[in-house]
């Protein structure tokens, strides 16, 4: 493909094609000519009967050199806005006309995202699979798996680019709870435990199911760290050139308008705890704000040192710009606008001390996840992050046992929490019945007793702990 892009770019720079020219803030501009993926393109041009003559001749010369033939019966001719001659011009190139919306790479370009119906493709794809399972037996424990590897990852794909909406996540919920709680059954099914507990870590007692939302919000931070880490692909110098950078091109401008902005507008709204994740490696010290960011120690160097940074005279400068090369080995030259208290040496003793292990460096400056020494953003720790956890003791390690069947275990985790449907249970459920243990017949039924202190039970105990030598 790299024939057909460099015939393109030429055609570009000699006036043939006009290509997409961005033009935003400050004046910056870009010209994209097209975009490739795999055997997918997409290319960019004026509604122009030349320019798809042109076009037409570029196809041409790109399958002489290189033997491969462009498919004009699956491509089609998209108008941005309303073209009269349109029909025209897709015969001139041999294709068909196609509209906006329409997909492209599975996801829907030029489509509400806000809309409830963008989302109507995800939820039918679930409820086809789910039909196909309903006619067949599965076990808690085995719902508990196919929730996990193919429920929750249906909708993943959309779920990183635009923001669910909060109706849709319900609706995919209660197809997971449905199915969790009561399988293929078409009767409605007793859900025993919440769901924000299953939806918890299993540390924590529950199922290690992840919420929509979170999850959603943890896939959208992901294109907060790649703007701040990566270098220079196409994606990034679009969004810049659109929305504008602030703070030494680690971040963009916020999105203003109500036109074009939907998508990343919705990123941004998760700035805010991804830059708390995010602290930065000093190298150069050129795009690091020596007191504003995050770089020594845990927070700013203004936060921790808030008297200090009242009295710094350079307080947007550079760390490159505080490090005196000159002096032996470097060294830290701050400037304040007085001298100092005697209460308030012990405040530079302890700034200068949180400085002495760094030095500049000949490396680029980065940026680096807080997390357990990976350095880089994973969606499970943010998605963790994001988690409000239940603060309680749960004997997991005791529960989750690789080699015990996994329907065993679900009901181990169920009694654990005390909500297997027993006598008590099912009368507290409005049921009419006698509550009397049907095993020894002397005390009512609840979850300690029909488990541990029935005598009947207990017996039973002593006969598998003998057998395990226990």
């Amino acid at each position: 493909m790299e024939v057909l892009s460099t015939l393109l770019r030429r055609a570009v720079d000699g006036g043939f094609l006009s290509g997409c020219r961005l033009r935003w803030r400050g004046g910056v501009e870009m010209m994209v000519s097209h975009l490739l993926f795999a055997d997918d393109t997409i290319i960019f041009c004026e509604a122009r009967k030349e320019q798809l003559t042109t076009l037409s001749w570029i196809l041409a010369w790109f399958k002489a050199s290189s033997s491969l033939r462009i498919n004009l019966a699956k491509s089609v001719l998209i108008s941005v806005e309303e073209v009269e001659e349109v029909e025209e011009m897709a015969v001139e190139l041999g294709c068909r006309v196609g509209s906006l919306p329409t997909i492209y790479l599975g996801l829907p370009l030029e489509a509400h995202h806000k809309a409830i119906s963008m989302w109507d493709g995800v939820e039918e794809r679930m409820r086809r699979r789910l039909a196909q399972w309903k006619r067949q037996y599965i076990s808690k424990g085995g719902r508990i798996t196919l929730i996990k590897s193919t429920l929750a990852s249906m909708p993943i794909y959309h779920l990183s680019l635009f923001r669910m909406p909060k109706i849709v996540a319900k609706r995919l919920e209660k197809l997971q709870r449905d199915f969790l709680w009561g399988g293929g059954s078409l009767e409605k099914k007793v859900h025993l435990i919440n769901w924000e507990v299953v939806c918890t870590q299993k540390e924590k007692g529950g199922l290690g199911i992840r919420k929509i939302d979170l999850l959603n919000k943890a896939l959208l931070g992901k294109w907060i760290w790649r703007f701040a880490s990566e270098k220079d692909n196409l994606w990034k110098r679009m969004i810049g050139v659109k929305y504008g950078q602030e703070g030494f091109g680690w971040r963009t401008k916020e999105s203003r308008g109500t036109l074009g902005v939907g998508v990343w507008k919705e990123i941004m709204k998760e700035a805010n705890w991804c830059w708390d994740s995010i602290e930065f490696k000093v190298g150069k010290g050129t795009r690091v704000n020596f007191w504003t960011d995050q770089w020594c120690g845990n927070a700013a160097l203004s936060q921790n040192f808030p008297q200090l940074f009242a009295l710094a005279v350079h307080r947007n400068a550079t760390v490159n710009e505080v490090w005196d090369s000159s002096l032996d080995q470097g060294g830290w030259n701050l400037i304040f606008s007085r001298d100092f208290n005697d209460w308030e040496l012990d405040l530079i003793r302890d700034l200068l001390n949180m400085l002495r292990d760094f030095r500049i460096s000949s490396e680029e400056d980065s940026v680096s996840w807080k997390g357990r020494g990976h350095d880089i953003f994973g969606v499970k720790e943010a998605y963790n992050l994001l988690a409000v956890l239940i603060a309680c003791t749960f004997p997991n390690k005791c529960i989750w046992v690789d080699k015990v069947p996994t329907k065993v275990v679900f009901f181990a985790w169920e009694a654990t929490w005390g909500k297997i449907l027993t006598l008590d249970r099912l009368q507290k459920r409005g049921w009419q019945l006698p509550n009397r243990c049907f095993l020894c017949g002397c005390e009512e039924e609840n979850v300690n007793h029909i488990l541990l202190h029935c005598i009947v039970v207990r017996v039973l105990w002593e006969i598998v702990l003998a057998l395990f030598g226990v």
